[in-house]
């Protein structure tokens, strides 16, 4: 375990049970009644964010020390799967937002920890980490966004893509080359704190099929110019390894979310099934119906138990990417399939946008393909099977 780990301090069983009560009823009061319109509208949910705000989300995983609820990679995904139950897409808000976070909680000086983190966990700051480009997506060494040094500031010149609250977010923690002719490449990567100004635009949102009402932006950086103090770690050449280990929370935050899609497809499709009749009898009642629900509710159960052993691993602060990886592979297709097989339960009002679970199938694929596609997942697996079982 790493001393930034050991010295976290974090929320007590108690404060965490609070927090998951406290979520359950905004849940209920205030995300179920308005996700069908704003989704449908790709409608920014303005007043929930500053809900989110209040009730902390933005300092969710954030030491108490610098402000935030200090929770548990545990308790994190357990609330992260009950708000997607009901509508998946606001956890990315502030799923973006904490991976930033962790990066400079977990790698940046206690200069950096003092001036961003209590800024980050009110939600003062908000943003994202920026590392996808139009060239480079899971290559991450492949970028072409550059940071060159002058004197007291850097300049940074290139494109990111896919960066979920670019449009409304304030600060990113960016990718760049601080020296593109590195060998291996991802020793002349660094992570910077930007935040926006001059030279720092948005370049256009991005229209989605699903996960809507979350801004997915193109972000263009022409002569930024950001404080060298912002360098995350105070060092070049460590921003590949800040970021790559910032994705095992990522990963967490993902299987959540398929977790809470899975769940949300299956309650949907038990009270449908108990509502729709056919031939005089509710079609729960009807065999076929009856073997779909059975294999939606186990694939719920079972993804939820990966998610909670990469949580629990990610907690004592040793390396999960195998766990994570598992987890996040599993859980994100169950939500495709449980979606998929709502939709047949539903029958022709599946396509029916008055019907929720039409949501539900749009927004589960993405949950196969964000924080590193299911492909890379199981290369990575694999390559940890291998690498702790030598034969």
């Amino acid at each position: 375990m790493n001393s930034t780990a050991t010295a976290r301090i974090g929320a007590s069983p108690d404060e965490e049970a609070q927090v998951l009560d406290a979520i359950d009823r905004w849940v209920e009061r205030d995300v179920r009644p308005i996700a069908k319109k704003f989704d449908l509208e790709d409608q920014y949910p303005v007043d929930l964010v500053e809900q989110m705000k209040e009730l902390g989300l933005f300092g969710a995983t954030i030491s108490q020390e610098y402000g935030g609820l200090g929770l548990s990679a545990s308790c994190y995904a357990n609330l992260v799967a009950r708000i997607s139950a009901v509508w998946m897409a606001p956890t990315g808000i502030f799923n973006s937002h904490l991976i930033m976070a962790q990066a400079v909680e977990r790698n940046g000086t206690a200069e950096q920890k003092h001036a961003f983190l209590p800024r980050f966990a009110t939600g003062e700051l908000r943003g994202g980490i920026g590392l996808t480009e139009p060239d480079a997506g899971t290559d991450l060494q492949g970028i072409r966004t550059t940071a060159t040094r002058d004197g007291d500031h850097y300049v940074v010149n290139g494109t990111k893509t896919w960066i979920t609250n670019g449009v409304y977010g304030s600060c990113f923690a960016v990718l760049v080359k601080t020296d593109p002719e590195a060998q291996p490449r991802h020793k002349g990567m660094s992570l910077l704190l930007c935040e926006k100004g001059a030279g720092f635009t948005v370049g256009r949102k991005i229209r989605k099929l699903g996960y809507r009402s979350i801004d997915s932006a193109e972000l263009v950086f022409d002569g930024f110019r950001v404080p060298a103090a912002n360098l995350i770690g105070g060092e070049e050449g460590r921003g590949f390894h800040h970021a790559v280990g910032g994705l095992e929370l990522g990963r967490i935050n993902v299987a959540a979310r398929g977790v809470g899609l899975a769940t949300g497809a299956l309650n949907h499709a038990l009270a449908y099934s108990q509502q729709r009749t056919t031939f005089g009898r509710p079609i729960c009642q009807h065999q076929a119906i009856q073997l779909k629900l059975a294999d939606m509710a186990t694939r719920v159960e079972a993804a939820r138990l990966l998610v909670e052993q990469a949580a629990r691993k990610y907690d004592t602060g040793v390396r999960c990417d195998l766990e994570a990886g598992m987890a996040k592979l599993f859980a994100s297709e169950a939500a495709v399939e449980n979606s998929l097989e709502a939709m047949r339960i539903f029958g022709g009002y599946s396509y029916s946008v008055d019907y929720e679970i039409e949501r539900f199938f749009r927004d589960a694929p993405l949950m196969c393909i964000g924080e590193g596609t299911n492909e890379m997942q199981r290369i990575i697996i694999a390559r940890q099977l291998v690498e702790r079982n030598r034969a």
